[in-house]
């Protein structure tokens, strides 16, 4: 099931986990736990809602089963479907935050006025997400990719979401 205004991916099942119908959960969410706090889960193209009956840390990785799912075969059919959740049942932000959703497809212009690109997607890393800008074509720069740290009190001047633009400090030739 893709992502669509009324619902967001904040997962996707790994790995079958054993033979008793456990599976590996690849968590979307700021804090990989926090995944569980979302229910119910719609899953596959029919998103059909999933209940977790129970879940455990398994080293750094979380390992989940789903109400229903018995054995490994079971568990198979779920690999590699996306976890989605209704939007309703996010939490509201404050004003300087920001869903990831919300801010793909946003304009990049930076604090000159160049037109950077759209943000294509966010990476998450160790120390910030990044913005994956993409530009229609290569610019007069040479590039048609850029990475901008999402650094607010930095890089990031200001998102307006109803604009769909964003504003960088970010040179045009980086």
């Amino acid at each position: 099931m893709a992502e669509s205004q009324d619902t967001v991916v904040i997962g996707r099942f790994g790995a079958v986990y054993g033979v008793k119908g456990w599976l590996r959960i690849q968590s979307f969410t700021e804090h990989a736990e926090a995944i569980f706090d979302y229910r119910p889960w719609l899953v596959g193209r029919t998103a059909k809602a999933m209940q977790v009956a129970e879940w455990r840390f398994h080293g750094k990785s979380i390992i989940a089963r789903v109400e229903g799912i018995e054995d490994r075969d079971e568990a198979a059919k779920l690999t590699g479907q996306d976890i989605v959740v209704d939007a309703q049942v996010l939490p509201e932000l404050s004003e300087d935050e920001f869903y990831w959703r919300d801010l793909i497809g946003l304009q990049v212009l930076n604090t000159d006025g160049y037109d950077m690109g759209v943000v294509e997607q966010i990476m998450p890393t160790a120390s910030n997400d990044v913005l994956v800008v993409k530009a229609n074509a290569r610019d007069a720069f040479g590039k048609n990719e850029r990475l901008i740290p999402f650094v607010q009190s930095e890089y990031i001047v200001s998102v307006d979401t109803e604009a769909k633009q964003i504003t960088v400090d970010w040179p045009s030739d980086f």
